[in-house]
């Protein structure tokens, strides 16, 4: 497979882009900085490395992040972060892409993540397993706002195979390896059964999202169609349209009040509720969680973000 031919065609890094490389310093990473460079040029391409200071290998990834950047004729941008409480991966993940996202900001640029197929299987069977919904099931998109994911039709054995064939070493991260942490479960645990089942599993995962996703695109045009723009929808009418396509106005309504990137999926679950309150006549108000309510007034349906609750000082 030739990933600079294939990452140039997938179009996610238009002509004269700048370009921002999450660069941890693994396989995936080094390869997509190499391929962004080889496809953008070293003029409009940055890398960030972000030393959680997690691991006693932690210098040393950003150490061998340097000398990559260096090589390649790269500037590089290295963040140091302090440990907060909570889960580890979240707050990492928070601070690689505040970081990248800030940087991206100031020079108009993308920023591109070295997810890769294999990555997106694991994804999606992680997010199967973990929430019920349509949603589960459509992995990561290749764009989303600024971020850019141009490695997803690549395999994380071809991305070895790449950095082998250029001469390019990587670091690994034992902690990948590590049952503590759920995808590595799903990684040795849950796909060597599903190729046990079928060989082609991973394939037939990937190509279900992909359906999934143009279906989903579909699904959404029916809802902005529904709406007309709308924030808001008649009872009457809500209680007409079919049960499937009833749940995604509501979400949609839900997902639109709670704010940018916030997932009110169990708002679908509440369309039964919310039409037996209607029923009593009058107003009538009901948390649907995610911080949403759905108030029912004069006939319509819309949906409010409430203030999350404080406890009072001196309350335990």
């Amino acid at each position: 497979m030739d990933i600079r031919r294939q990452v140039r065609l997938g179009g996610l890094l238009p002509a004269g882009s700048h370009i921002v490389v999450m660069l941890s310093g693994g396989r995936d990473s080094v390869c997509l900085l190499d391929v962004v460079v080889s496809v953008c040029g070293t003029d409009h391409v940055g890398a960030l490395h972000v030393n959680y200071g997690l691991r006693e290998e932690a210098d040393g990834d950003q150490h061998h992040c340097e000398q990559l950047c260096g090589r390649l004729g790269v500037v590089l941008e290295v963040v140091r972060a302090e440990r907060k409480q909570g889960n580890v991966q979240a707050w990492a993940r928070e601070v690689r892409y505040e970081a990248a996202l800030r940087l991206a900001e100031e020079n108009d640029a993308l920023v591109a993540v070295g997810h890769t197929a294999t990555d997106q299987v694991e994804t999606i069977l992680y997010r199967l397993a973990a929430s019920p919904g349509r949603r589960a099931l459509l992995g990561m998109a290749a764009q989303e706002g600024r971020v850019v994911r141009p490695l997803l039709g690549v395999t994380r054995e071809q991305t070895a195979a790449y950095c082998v064939e250029r001469g390019l070493d990587w670091r690994e991260d034992a902690s990948n390896d590590s049952d503590a942490y759920a995808r590595s479960r799903v990684r040795h645990g849950l796909l060597p059964a599903l190729r046990a089942v079928h060989p082609a599993a991973e394939g037939n995962v990937l190509r279900t999202a992909a359906l999934l996703r143009q279906e989903t695109e579909l699904l959404q045009e029916l809802v902005d169609a529904e709406l007309g723009g709308e924030s808001s929808i008649s009872i009457e009418r809500l209680a007409r349209l079919h049960p499937a396509l009833a749940r995604l106005v509501v979400v949609r309504l839900a997902e639109r009040a709670a704010g940018r990137g916030v997932y009110v999926p169990q708002a679908g679950d509440r369309v039964a509720e919310i039409l037996g309150l209607a029923a009593r006549q009058g107003r009538a108000e009901l948390h649907i969680g995610g911080l949403v309510s759905a108030l029912i007034a004069d006939g319509r349906l819309r949906m409010l973000k409430i203030a999350p609750h404080h406890p009072s000082p001196g309350h335990d």
